[in-house]
């Protein structure tokens, strides 16, 4: 079983805190939403997580092993990571774009195996994006492509997903469509870990918020215990009506 611990993780950048002793287990059969306000340390925890960024202190592992001390490769078949920023180095086609998320299975451009055009077949009808699989990247909307990126971090079919805010950009049915994917994944069996920021979506969607607020982690469970109007008002400066899962913000502190 897939499995990614953080432990005691600290991140600092010219002399500042963005992560202070973070601590979090990610495995197969959850999906986690990471909240918090622009600036709390949400990116930084999750790069540092995939040891794409170097922690001050602490670990993090997956199956045991240093994230940082992972190839491209062996990280990319374990997790999926759909990063905040997602630069194209060229107007590539819808299609070609997507089948990046089989590389680290050995798959080359124009040399897919059944398995990999399948996963990607199948990535792309989930996604809405078959109509549009032969249009160039940049002839899309923002949304449009925000949602190839989501189908191939889907193609990649890793145990573990890790999304920054895989909705940004995106109208509501289509949030609500990247989201049912997301769950649908953890559902046959995988883990998500995922950024947002709509609280609501988040509360209706995750077995477990874990919410940053000034580089630490304030809180960490299902939605039943942690989804609170005192802690809405602590983390966001909002004050907050909270019915099970149905959250309506009424305004500020």
């Amino acid at each position: 079983m897939t499995e990614l611990c953080v432990k005691d993780l600290s991140v600092t950048a010219h002399g500042k805190s963005l992560v202070d002793r973070a601590n979090f287990v990610l495995k197969p059969g959850e999906f986690v939403a990471l909240l918090g306000p622009n600036g709390a340390g949400k990116t930084s925890l999750v790069r540092a997580a995939l040891g794409l960024a170097r922690p001050a202190f602490g670990t993090a592992r997956l199956d045991g092993e240093d994230t940082a001390r992972l190839s491209p490769g062996q990280r990319a078949r374990q997790i999926a990571y759909l990063p905040q920023v997602r630069p194209l180095a060229w107007p590539s086609r819808v299609r070609d774009i997507v089948a990046l998320g089989r590389f680290s299975h050995g798959a080359a451009a124009g040399r897919l195996s059944h398995a990999d055009a399948e996963a990607l077949d199948h990535a792309l009808s989930a996604c809405d994006l078959t109509h549009l699989s032969q249009r160039r990247a940049d002839t899309l909307s923002g949304g449009e492509l925000a949602r190839v990126h989501c189908a191939r971090a889907f193609a990649a079919k890793a145990p573990l997903l890790v999304a920054d805010e895989p909705t940004a950009a995106l109208d509501p049915r289509h949030q609500f469509r990247i989201l049912d994917l997301v769950r649908r994944f953890v559902s046959d069996g995988g883990g998500a870990l995922v950024i947002m920021h709509d609280v609501a979506l988040a509360a209706r969607y995750a077995s477990r918020l874990i919410w940053m607020k000034d580089a630490r982690i304030l809180a960490d469970g299902p939605p039943g215990e942690t989804l609170t109007p005192a802690l809405l008002e602590d983390i966001y400066g909002v004050r907050a009506q909270v019915r099970g899962d149905d959250v309506t913000l009424t305004g500020a502190v």
